[in-house]
Formats: C-alpha cells, sequence, structure tokens
C-alpha cells in the first residue's frame, strides 16, 4: 500500500514505465500486468506483420464468407510474449498470439476485435457467442474440447517457478511439493496437476499441496515475491519472462513436458470456419511466419507443431 496517494511507481529493473497513482486504493495486480508488458515487451508493439503467403489468394476465394467479416478474439490478456495489454496504448494488445490472429485474418481476409475475460471464461464466452475464435494460449485438452473444437499449433513446455535459490527444494510436480503452497490460475490445467500429488504426498507421509488460485499470471508471481506461495507452474516462456523481470527473486527449478498442446478454439458449429482456419494456419506455418513471429517475441521457435484437430 502506498503511504502517499500521488507516489510515482516504477517497475523493476529500469523500465522506462512509470505509473503515477492518483488514489490510494490502486490494485497492486494491474500495475504488475502494465510493468509485466512494458518490461517483455519493449518496443515490438510497432512492428510490422510479415505479407500474407500468396496462397491465401486462394483461400479467400476458397471461404469468401470471411473475406471482409468482423470476428471477435476472447483473450485472457495477462501473459506477457503472449497476450498483454501494450503498455503504450492501454486500449490495444500486443504479443506473439495476437499476432498470430492477425496473420490469420491476412491471410483470410477477415478482421479482428478482441474480448478480455478471465481465462476461466474463455470457452464460454465462445459457446455463447460473444466470440468468433479463441488464440489466448490455452492448452488443448480433452475435457475442454467437448466445449470447442482445437486447432494445435504449438508443443507444451511448463516451468517451474520458485523463490530465489529454490529453499523448499522443488524439483517438480512431484512428491517434492508435499506441504508447500503452489499460486495457480483458476482453470488451467495445472490445478488438477497439483491436486493430484494428494494421494502421493499421503502415501509418503507427507502434508498435500496447498492451491492459491489466482484470476492471472500477475498476481501467481507476486504471490511467491511476497512469500505468501511456494512455486507457480506455467507456460515455460511465461517462468522465464517472470525470471528475467525478477532476477533477484525469482528462479525457474526445471522445466517439464506436459501432454499437452496449445491450440485455438473454434465453435464446433463451424465445421467450414474450422477448415478454413487450418488452412490458413497451415500456409502461415509453411512459409515460417509462426517461427518469426516466435522469436520477436523472444518465445521458443522449438514449439512450432503442424496443425492437429482436437474434437470430441
Amino acid at each position: 500500500m502506498l503511504e502517499n496517494p500521488t507516489d510515482d511507481v516504477r517497475c523493476p529493473r529500469d523500465s522506462t514505465l512509470v505509473v503515477t497513482l492518483k488514489i490510494r486504493r490502486w490494485l497492486p495486480a494491474m500495475l504488475g500486468v502494465l510493468c509485466a508488458a512494458a518490461l517483455f515487451a519493449p518496443g515490438r508493439a510497432e512492428a510490422a506483420l510479415p505479407e500474407a503467403p500468396a496462397a491465401c489468394k486462394a483461400l479467400q476465394a476458397k471461404y469468401p464468407k470471411l473475406k471482409g467479416a468482423k470476428l471477435v478474439d476472447a483473450v485472457n490478456p495477462h501473459t506477457p510474449g503472449y497476450e498483454a495489454l501494450d503498455p503504450n496504448d492501454p486500449s490495444k494488445y500486443i504479443g506473439f498470439d495476437v499476432d498470430l490472429a492477425e496473420m490469420l485474418g491476412s491471410c483470410l481476409g477477415f478482421t479482428l476485435t478482441y474480448k478480455p475475460v478471465a481465462f476461466a471464461a474463455l470457452l464460454t464466452t465462445l459457446q455463447s457467442g460473444q466470440a468468433d475464435i479463441v488464440i489466448s494460449d490455452i492448452y488443448a485438452t480433452h475435457e475442454r474440447a467437448k466445449a470447442a473444437d482445437f486447432i494445435t499449433y504449438s508443443k507444451v513446455f511448463d516451468g517451474v517457478l520458485v523463490a530465489k535459490g529454490n529453499p523448499k527444494h522443488i524439483t517438480g510436480i512431484n512428491t517434492t511439493m508435499c506441504g508447500d503452497t503452489a499460486a495457480e490460475n483458476t482453470g488451467f490445467v495445472e490445478v488438477p496437476l497439483v491436486q493430484n500429488l494428494a494421494a502421493p504426498c499421503k502415501a509418503a507421509g507427507k502434508p498435500e499441496p496447498g492451491l492459491q488460485l489466482y484470476d492471472n499470471n500477475a498476481d501467481c508471481i507476486q504471490a511467491i515475491l511476497a512469500g505468501r506461495a511456494d512455486t507457480y507452474v506455467n507456460d515455460v516462456n511465461t517462468v522465464d519472462q517472470a525470471v528475467k523481470a525478477y532476477p533477484d527473486k525469482l528462479a525457474k527449478a526445471v522445466a517439464v513436458t506436459l501432454p499437452y498442446s496449445i491450440g485455438i478454439a473454434v465453435p464446433k458449429t463451424k465445421p467450414e470456419f474450422r477448415a478454413a482456419i487450418v488452412a490458413a494456419l497451415v500456409e502461415i506455418q509453411k512459409a515460417d511466419i509462426e517461427t518469426a513471429l516466435l522469436k520477436k517475441w523472444s518465445l521458443d521457435p522449438g514449439t512450432v507443431e503442424a496443425p492437429t484437430l482436437l474434437t470430441q
């Protein structure tokens, strides 16, 4: 809590972003989101996107209903590098997923607006018709495929975030987490992975892990910084960016492979739209545009995988 209602707050590591608080009760999470966006993506919002592949002209002819359409992409804009508020213009969103969405639109001829929602509300927003597509670093699982069809495009590697020095000696999503507290995002696949440790911890004569649920990455990271939680398991790039932002306070204990892929969610009732997105994504990958966008946002280009469908 600030003592002075007009104190200036600077983001860590000499960021140029300064937020002047005009009220005493400003939410720390909002500052965290803005700081993270400034730290993880300085100056990148202005970079022009590549030209759409030449094959996209044929796709626009094949799917003429999409040309000129205005679609809505539901996003949870709290994952810097993937989707976050633009620190230079908080009315806009930036990140790899935003660029990928724009490239799909450029290829098929549609334009996008972005609807920010809580992560747990992404698929319900799609199901209700308030959004046409979800491109928001969402892991494609069989359970989630009951609500939407998924087009996968990236492998999943998770990182285990801990305090500097790893004082609890956590080595993964295993019994080294027994008795410790994990901060996780509501609705993320990591939540049941932590919960599933209850039985092996009990068998080892140890207490089960504690679990704190938050609505975004910034709050989970802050929980470790504040000493409320011992670990946070999420996409390895998100964890790496947190360590980069707080190198004196945070560390990555280990990276683990999860049996999932990251996917684009589309309505089950629109198979033609799904086919169009698959076709456009294939062309974007063939042109190495997805790889270029990952590099642009300092994400791992080795995560690219050929599009596959996950439906139920």
